[in-house]
């Protein structure tokens, strides 16, 4: 097994000649951000894209609610975290690299193939395919992150790489709502995945391995503890729990939302793919984008002087953003849905960054991947696995009553009551935080 600080030469004019750590140049580090920003792009295009095809794959295919639930959420999030845990582990001990190239070559591949199934099994089967090889990519992303940039531009940085999130939905949106309109969702599909094989490319080629802990003042690394240990010490933090749970909630009510917003709006109003897909990649993608950068942004200013600023921000942003969310599914007029649309999904990813910049600074540095993929792991079971098939399944139930408003009905119903536990979870994750931080460092 190759050493973990095993380096391949990247492009000259990017990689500083020196010997010494290369994530010193400012100039190689941000590059080295971008590309894995671009990873976690195309990580929410292949996932996102299916949200504005259902409608049609549902039409071809014969499927209902529930089992579009089931395609967008716990088919791929049920193999997604499963996953999550042995690569972080693997993530926590090899090259973190090379673990990253391979899987946004597996996931792309799994796309491009989704274009060619006949049937609902042949399609499940692709998407817990995208799922298994997803699960590569934000563990070791995160890890190798918090090797390049010290605790106090942490928040910050995670953010940048979180807006890969509305990268991704801003083109997942955009590309399939018009590629579907013109040449149908199997091509849709195919278009989507064959360019993340050359990221994967790129990524291997041109990125140098972070030398761990560098950016904690911490001279040598132990080895890593032992998965059971691992699990012990996180499970003892108790703010690690309540971030956890919380951030769960957030992503259940982000991922409900999102995925089932694009059905909502084509059954109740006259509308194209191409145009929704175009409003909802300017609204998930932009504006969404600026609520990730800027709560990691936020939370770093605040933060400084009171680590309690990284939790009070998400449930601000939680609070914020339910009352426009009621709106959004009461109201007829179909541009003002989309306007008032904007403010949830600006809302829906503000926790990112905080979150994560607290679960990587409560572990030492041989625990980052782990705790990330376990953070991971219950955002997407709870999140993207419950949120989308929770929705369908009610909506389902609401029809024989509501006719096409039962899956808004279904998005409200969910979006309230989590809502009120993800604020009363990172409330008490404040509690701790200090605390825990300060322990961590030692």
């Amino acid at each position: 097994m190759p050493d973990e600080n095993t380096k391949t030469a990247p492009c000259a004019e990017i990689l500083p000649s020196s010997t010494e750590n290369p994530y010193d140049n400012t100039r190689y580090r941000n590059y080295v951000l971008f590309m894995l920003t671009m990873a976690y792009a195309f990580n929410f295009i292949d996932r996102q894209i299916l949200v504005i095809l259902q409608e049609s794959i549902k039409q071809e295919l014969l499927l209902s609610d529930a089992q579009l639930g089931l395609l967008t959420g716990i088919a791929f999030a049920f193999f997604y975290v499963m996953m999550g845990i042995p690569v972080a582990r693997l993530a926590d001990k090899w090259v973190r690299r090379n673990i990253m190239s391979i899987a946004i070559s597996t996931w792309s591949f799994f796309t491009a193939i989704s274009g060619f199934a006949q049937n609902y099994t042949q399609l499940l089967l692709a998407r817990i395919g995208v799922g298994v090889g997803e699960s590569g990519c934000s563990p070791p992303a995160h890890s190798m992150i918090s090797d390049m940039y010290p605790a106090e531009k942490r928040g910050t940085a995670l953010s940048i790489y979180s807006l890969g999130i509305n990268i991704g939905v801003l083109f997942g949106f955009l590309l399939g709502g018009w590629i579907n309109e013109f040449f149908g969702w199997r091509v849709a599909f195919i278009v989507v995945g064959v360019p993340g094989i050359l990221i994967g490319i790129l990524i291997q080629t041109t990125i140098k391995e972070p030398i761990r802990g560098a950016r904690d003042a911490i001279e040598k690394v132990e080895d890593a503890v032992s998965f059971k240990e691992s699990i012990k010490t996180l499970w003892s933090k108790k703010s690690f729990r309540h971030i956890s749970l919380g951030a769960s909630c957030l992503a259940l009510i982000a991922y409900g939302s999102a995925i089932w917003f694009a059905p909502y709006t084509l059954r109740n109003f006259d509308i194209q793919t191409g145009e929704l897909g175009t409003w909802l990649a300017l609204i998930s993608g932009i504006l969404g984008g600026a609520g990730t950068l800027y709560g990691g942004y936020l939370a770093d200013k605040k933060g400084v002087q009171d680590k309690r600023w990284y939790i009070w921000i998400p449930a601000v942003s939680a609070a914020i953003a339910l009352p426009f969310l009621f709106l959004v599914y009461m109201l007829d007029e179909l541009y003002l849905v989309l306007c008032l649309f904007a403010i949830p999904a600006t809302m829906a990813t503000v926790y990112m960054g905080p979150s994560l910049a607290m679960v990587q600074g409560l572990v030492n540095v041989r625990m980052r991947a782990l705790a990330s993929a376990i953070l991971f792991f219950a955002i997407n079971i709870l999140g993207l696995g419950l949120g989308p098939v929770l929705v369908g399944i009610i909506s389902d139930q609401l029809s024989a009553d509501f006719g096409t408003r039962s899956v808004g009905y279904a998005v409200l119903g969910v979006s309230v009551v989590f809502s009120i536990i993800a604020i009363w979870q990172f409330l008490a994750a404040g509690k701790y935080i200090n605390e825990e931080m300060e322990s961590a460092k030692g």
